[in-house]
């Protein structure tokens, strides 16, 4: 037989396949990636996911006495699959006997990976945190509004998680040093470059604002109409990236002008826009269009 049609042999427990197929409040496991590999143009060919507790849990000597919970069992369910030729994948081998007991419905809500912060609420976390509400009272009064916490696709820990690592990451002593130490060069090289930068009460780099020389020059000839919006986030700090952006005479969009800040409230905006607008010559607009965010 074909080894790409190979198939584990499973034993009947059911008298219909409709038994087997998936179904809500059935249990549950957690599930990783255990082996991948890439092609030449760098593009996955096939892989094997496992059950989280595939493998066998090592000791460490090192924290001999520190008890940690046994999660792996050297549990042998998964599946494999293929790419194919037509660029679909193709299951070839699939193991479904798992050597220890699986997780109620109620419970499957506490794996990693179904647990996620969206963007919104992780933006109103910022924003209470920094009017000194706790992370619990956060969680609390989301769950409220969601129904219930199993409504939710956080926990609490989610919550004060995110909160000390953007507390602990948001640009940093280095981060701010670096930026700075960057935008002299550009300013040395072109001293129409412009940039400002927004401390907290603690000294630390919280908001920044940077505009060109060709983006001042631009604004000149066609800063009538400016067009202003959040919805860029960074990668490493997750942080919205605001532009300022106008329409030349050809019809394309121009930069006008870009910052990060670290909440997208009131008083923030009012820094951000009062700085670009002493960058511009405090020049008046025709029209500033936004997202109509409230806070805007």
């Amino acid at each position: 037989m074909n080894q790409d049609n190979q198939f584990e042999e499973v034993e009947d427990r059911g008298s219909t396949e409709e038994e087997w197929e998936p179904k809500p409040r059935m249990n549950g496991f957690e599930v990783i990636i255990r082996s991948s590999r890439k092609g030449d143009d760098g593009e996955v060919t096939n892989a094997t996911l496992a059950c989280s507790c595939t493998g066998k849990s090592s000791s460490d000597t090192r924290n001999a006495f520190k008890l940690y919970p046994v999660t792996k069992t050297d549990c042998k369910a998964q599946v494999g699959a293929v790419v194919r030729g037509n660029g679909k994948w193709k299951i070839c081998s699939v193991g479904l006997n798992h050597n220890h007991e699986l997780s109620s419905p109620t419970k499957t809500r506490y794996f990693k990976n179904n647990r996620g912060i969206q963007p919104y609420v992780k933006r109103r976390l910022v924003v209470n945190d920094r009017a000194r509400i706790r992370p619990n009272k956060n969680f609390n009064s989301m769950s409220v509004e969601a129904g219930g916490p199993e409504n939710l696709t956080f926990l609490q820990k989610d919550c004060r998680n995110y909160i000390e690592k953007v507390r602990r990451m948001r640009l940093g002593a280095g981060d701010a040093y670096a930026i700075q130490k960057y935008f002299l060069k550009m300013q040395k090289d072109n001293a129409n470059f412009f940039y400002m930068m927004d401390l907290d009460e603690e000294g630390r780099l919280q908001n920044v604002i940077w505009v060109d020389a060709r983006s001042r020059a631009a604004f000149k000839e066609f800063g009538d109409v400016v067009t202003f919006d959040t919805t860029y986030l960074t990668n490493k700090y997750d942080m919205p990236f605001a532009v300022f952006v106008g329409v030349d005479h050809h019809g394309h969009s121009t930069l006008l002008g870009c910052g990060l800040i670290s909440h997208e409230d009131t008083e923030t905006f009012v820094w951000l826009f009062e700085s670009w607008l002493a960058c511009m010559w405090n020049c008046a607009l025709n029209a500033m269009i936004t997202d109509q965010d409230k806070a805007m």
